[in-house]
């Protein structure tokens, strides 16, 4: 899998580990092994002008998802092929949310990870049973992630 991970910011992340959870999620989402992924982690008013030009919404936000092919998940021996997309994270937004959660911005930041690549494969929560179906897989795909990371 292709996967390029870009700090804009002065947070200091650990890329490696989103790497790992975005392989993870692209892996159990079965997407071919030869898609390709970009993930920005970009400053609050980078992300503001992202999110006023795209959604038309005032103010930065935590996660903005970018479709290119608009692939969907594949099936096992039957993986989806193509080019992804891009996700884009604004680490001081999640550090707040985090903070508010009780938990660390690292988290935060897996989490975002895998709601942004869940986007990009077609899922969405506007709809209260896609809401539901949408959080209940980021969620499972998280904690089995982070179970994956310290076995």
């Amino acid at each position: 899998m292709s996967i390029e991970i870009l700090n804009e910011t002065d947070h200091d992340v650990d890329e490696h580990e989103i790497l790992a959870c975005a392989r993870y999620v692209l892996d159990q989402m079965h997407v071919h092994p030869q898609a390709e992924l970009a993930i920005s982690l970009v400053d609050e008013p980078a992300m503001e002008t992202l999110h006023v030009q795209w959604m038309n919404l005032p103010g930065p936000t935590d996660v903005m998802s970018f479709p290119m092919d608009e692939l969907r998940p594949g099936r096992e021996g039957a993986p989806t092929e193509g080019v992804l997309g891009d996700v884009v994270l604004c680490p001081s937004v999640a550090a707040r949310q985090a903070r508010e959660a009780g938990h660390a911005t690292a988290e935060e930041l897996l989490l975002l990870t895998i709601h942004g690549i869940l986007h990009l494969l077609g899922y969405d929560h506007a709809e209260p049973a896609e809401e539901r179906e949408m959080f209940d897989l980021q969620r499972r795909l998280l904690l089995t992630f982070l179970a994956s990371q310290r076995g």
